[in-house]
């Protein structure tokens, strides 16, 4: 197993610094990057100094990682505006479908190649997964909470004599509450 690549050893407040950096020089200037970041580090106390050359590595692959990121958000947000799903429930659904097909195939491709991908973009799509059920999870707590309370507000108007009971059942079946 090859050994870890220093800038793997950055704390994860200096490299989400250090993301927001280069994408802010634009993927250039890698040697004041550099002595601004070996700066911080030694700040920090830590005994650790990384190169430029090193950032020019992990600056070309976090950029492709971006441009990636950038796309697949254009083309979720394309699937969302053409889908025209009424339902919020059918979309996160249909992106929980998309995740977890890019999974299988990312999986797929590291069971039968040599070159396997980068085992972090493996965690971030997990990652993504779960708080996509999370999300999820909440969002339909929300939701019994909220038909909850419209039902007790019908409830409630009925009990105070400004609306029939017939109206509010018939109420309740229209939105769904039967």
């Amino acid at each position: 197993m090859p050994p870890v690549r220093k800038i793997d050893l950055l704390p994860r407040e200096l490299r989400l610094w250090l993301q927001d950096e280069l994408k802010e020089r634009g993927f250039a200037g890698y040697e004041d990057l550099a002595e601004s970041l070996n700066f911080r580090l030694a700040e920090e106390g830590l005994e650790l100094t990384i190169g430029k050359s090193a950032l020019h590595s992990y600056g070309q692959e976090f950029q492709t990682f971006a441009k990636m990121q950038e796309q697949a958000s254009d083309e979720i947000r394309g699937f969302l505006e053409k889908a025209s799903l009424k339902d919020e429930v059918d979309v996160t659904s249909a992106l929980f479908q998309q995740l977890t097909t890019i999974q299988w195939r990312l999986q797929m491709m590291m069971a039968t190649t040599d070159e396997l991908p980068d085992p972090r973009g493996m965690k971030d799509l997990t990652s993504a997964l779960n708080n996509l059920i999370r999300s999820t999870s909440l969002r339909d707590g929300i939701l019994k909470a909220e038909r909850a309370a419209q039902v007790e507000k019908l409830e409630t108007a009925v009990e105070a004599g400004d609306i029939e009971a017939e109206a509010a059942r018939k109420a309740k079946e229209i939105m769904g509450f039967g």
